[in-house]
């Protein structure tokens, strides 16, 4: 078995073993997943590795018996995460062709990624994408390829859902967006500067500073689809696209970039009183917001800048469930970028209803 694999099967049982120079990853044991067809991709954020998702692979495992094939992404671990957006995700895509090429009769797939890795992810899902092909038509040749979701595919499967969990969809570089900033203009601007000496190439495509041979940033391409990076498209190919956010305390991404919203889009919320879901506080379903000539009706905020506002016309051309969350009453509060995720089942325990809610709602 693969690192970063977890396969499904009555009787599995999940392990951790050290490999690759003490990189602790894990697998499951005695487990039959013979009859599975939907492949589960999980995605780390920063800095990250396999094990980020044990917790909620483990959960998926247990949840759909011989339904699902879990594979937690090993390609861009640790300093490799510092790479960048671009070549992250053509990392991934590479991995998602590989694992679909060891394990035939997959006809599904899925991907829930934390934090930079559903940037990844959006961008690997742009490489991975094909549209339908159409033949024999009056209007159209027969080699030519339409988009629609009956028929498009990604990486030859049919997409399914793609969900982010605490993701800087509109980036970094926006007023409140990286929390530990306090807001403060000036600290801001100074890490606009700076940030590629920290996160380098990453750290650029998330303040939107890139200018590679002078094109428009990263995440300003990834709105809409670039030549051969069909980056809308595959997007909008899902059958269901799941935002979930920390509505505060989350020091590192902040709420309005988390869950693609303007200033003045950003619900009022109150305390949960659902004892199943204790942690999420909102939730609510964007329709994809197009006027007639494809462009957002949704009025601008006067307060984000014009980049930031591009990125959110841009994810707002497709659908959107958002999930408010928020730990502000746990002990763990101030670490909720990674609580939300269960990163480390001992510590962030208190995350866990998230990831039963992100089961609970899951199309298989």
């Amino acid at each position: 078995m693969k690192n970063g694999e977890v396969v499904n099967g009555r009787g599995g049982v999940c392990s951790s073993e050290t490999v690759n120079g003490g990189e602790d990853v894990f697998s499951c044991e005695k487990s039959d997943a013979s009859s599975a067809d939907h492949l589960v991709i999980m995605v780390h954020g920063i800095l990250g590795s396999t094990t980020d998702w044990k917790f909620g692979a483990e959960q998926f495992v247990r949840r759909f018996p011989d339904k699902v094939f879990v594979h937690c992404s090993e390609r861009n671990i640790g300093k490799l995460t510092l790479d960048g957006v671009d070549v992250m995700g053509e990392r991934l895509s590479e991995e998602v062709l590989e694992v679909i090429k060891r394990k035939p009769g997959l006809k599904k797939i899925s991907f829930v990624s934390h934090s930079v890795g559903g940037l990844v992810a959006r961008y690997a899902i742009g490489r991975l994408y094909r549209p339908r092909r159409i033949e024999n038509t009056e209007d159209l040749s027969a080699n030519a390829c339409v988009e629609g979701l009956e028929g498009c595919t990604i990486a030859g499967l049919e997409p399914v859902n793609f969900i982010t969990v605490a993701t800087p969809h509109l980036g970094s570089r926006g007023n409140k967006q990286v929390p530990f900033l306090f807001g403060v203009t000036a600290l801001e601007k100074a890490a606009f500067h700076v940030i590629h000496l920290i996160f380098k190439r990453t750290g650029r495509h998330l303040f939107l500073c890139d200018n590679d041979e002078g094109r428009p940033p990263l995440l300003k391409r990834m709105v809409e689809d670039d030549g051969e990076l069909q980056f809308l498209s595959a997007l909008r190919s899902f059958k269901r696209r799941v935002a979930y956010s920390n509505v505060g305390y989350d020091h590192v991404v902040g709420w309005r970039t988390s869950s693609i919203r303007r200033n003045n889009e950003l619900p009022k919320w109150e305390d949960s009183s659902n004892e199943k879901y204790p942690h999420i506080v909102y939730e609510e379903h964007c329709k994809a917001c197009e006027g007639e000539q494809g462009e957002s009706v949704v009025k601008e905020d006067d307060s984000l800048d014009k980049l930031e506002e591009e990125l959110v016309t841009g994810l707002s051309r497709v659908s959107w469930d958002k999930v408010d969350v928020s730990f502000h009453r746990s002990r763990r509060r101030f670490a909720s970028h990674t609580v939300i995720q269960v990163k480390d089942q001992k510590i962030d325990a208190e995350g866990a209803d998230v990831i039963q809610h992100m089961i609970d709602n899951f199309i298989e």
